[in-house]
């Protein structure tokens, strides 16, 4: 009997080897319902008002050409907010946010693209503005002109001291945007590549990871992106005035620069060791710092898209649009098929690689872009004549510009 007993003891109660190390230093809230609770109810919160106000442009799609580029800025908020929260949700997988990041990225990148060519839309085109602006010297009267908004080397623009501007500097501006969108599907797909060969690891700032160098040439491509939506609206800033540029501006380069920094900032946290990995009480790690620190990104942006959709909202209203042609809201023409079709219009990737091959094609630098009957055309494929041909742009501007100084 004192055998048997003794042979029973030992397999009570199990060891703590297993057990993870939770403490208090925040790093498993994300793991918690309650982080998943406010994200999502944020995230519901985005996207009801964003589809809210992509319906609407859709159904009162009066200026194709204006909308599809409002379209897809929209969307970037569905897009971040969703990706950003499932991966929340799998935040307990194995660095699974690096593919749904993959894609959030890649629209960042359209996006930065599409709200420089809503700009070219609002001044009418390549052709329009170069009639504007062409053989005027770049201000560099400090006497005359903010400190920001002529060349100099606080704002990164001595270079263009004593310029004037030409086709080769609207160029500029737009090879600078466009590079963007081709730079970062590539290193998206890099980055999935070094990560299938255990060769990636978020926050792994070693040489020997593909993290260093996939984030340097980010910044770099980012930078040079921001720094041509920059230049162009120093350029252009009189001409911008009545769409109310600073807003859009704000809106746009806040949702894109805050949260790359923002990243940045907390990848910066995390080598330095304020944010650390979870381990298990035998001090093998169970979740890795850089995975809390995408984490805590993935978190901060459920947050933050639902002010970035309000912001958007006030930034590019559908009302606009609406009151260009209120007699014909409702006629019977808004069916969802032909809703269907203009969204597959706006979303359609065609024009941004003819604007590629039109920028960086030798043959074109000197020569300026003129406008298309293209919007026409598609008004006529999805039935709708809200705004006739005979219609001028002019037109359609003015009264746009009347109902944005209401």
């Amino acid at each position: 009997m004192e055998s048997q007993s003794t042979a029973e003891s030992p397999a009570v109660t199990p060891t703590t080897t297993d057990a993870p190390i939770l403490g208090f230093d925040g790093s498993t809230f994300l793991q918690t319902w309650v982080a998943q609770l406010i994200t999502g109810s944020f995230v519901i919160l985005a996207v009801a008002i964003t589809s809210h106000q992509v319906f609407y442009h859709l159904k009162n799609y009066t200026v194709p050409n204006e909308q599809r580029w409002i379209i897809r800025i929209l969307l970037i908020v569905p897009i971040y907010s969703l990706t950003s929260w499932v991966s929340l949700l799998c935040f307990n997988r194995s660095n699974i946010f690096i593919y749904f990041n993959a894609c959030r990225d890649c629209y960042e990148a359209f996006v930065i693209y599409s709200f420089l060519s809503l700009c070219y839309e609002y001044l009418g085109g390549e052709s329009a503005i170069m009639a504007e602006i062409r053989g005027k010297p770049i201000p560099d009267d400090i006497e005359k002109w903010p400190t920001w908004h002529s060349a100099s080397c606080t704002n990164c623009t001595c270079w263009l001291n004593g310029l004037q501007y030409t086709i080769s500097f609207l160029r500029f501006c737009k090879q600078a945007t466009l590079q963007f969108c081709f730079v970062k599907p590539i290193m998206a797909v890099f980055t999935l590549i070094l990560q299938f060969f255990d060769l990636y690891q978020d926050g792994n700032w070693s040489t020997k990871s593909g993290y260093l160098y996939v984030t340097i040439i980010y910044n770099v491509s980012v930078s040079l992106a921001l720094y041509g939506l920059f230049l162009f609206y120093q350029a252009t800033r009189e001409m911008l005035l009545p769409y109310r540029p600073v807003l859009k501006f704000l809106s746009v380069k806040s949702v894109i620069f805050l949260t790359f920094w923002q990243g940045m900032l907390l990848a910066i946290l995390e080598a330095t060791g304020f944010l650390n990995s979870v381990n298990f009480a035998n001090g093998q790690e169970m979740i890795s710092s850089g995975t809390i620190a995408a984490g805590y990104q993935n978190f901060l942006i459920c947050i933050e898209f639902f002010f970035a959709a309000v912001l958007l909202y006030f930034a590019f209203p559908h009302r606009l649009y609406e009151d260009l042609s209120p007699g014909e809201i409702g006629s019977g023409k808004n069916t969802l098929s032909s809703i269907g079709q203009r969204f597959g219009e706006s979303m359609n990737p065609k024009d941004v690689i003819e604007d590629a091959l039109h920028n960086f094609s030798p043959q074109y630098q000197q020569y300026t872009r003129q406008g298309t009957d293209a919007d026409e055309e598609f008004m006529k494929d999805v039935g709708s004549s809200r705004v006739q041909p005979s219609q001028s742009n002019a037109s359609i501007k003015s009264e746009k510009t009347g109902l944005l100084n209401e």
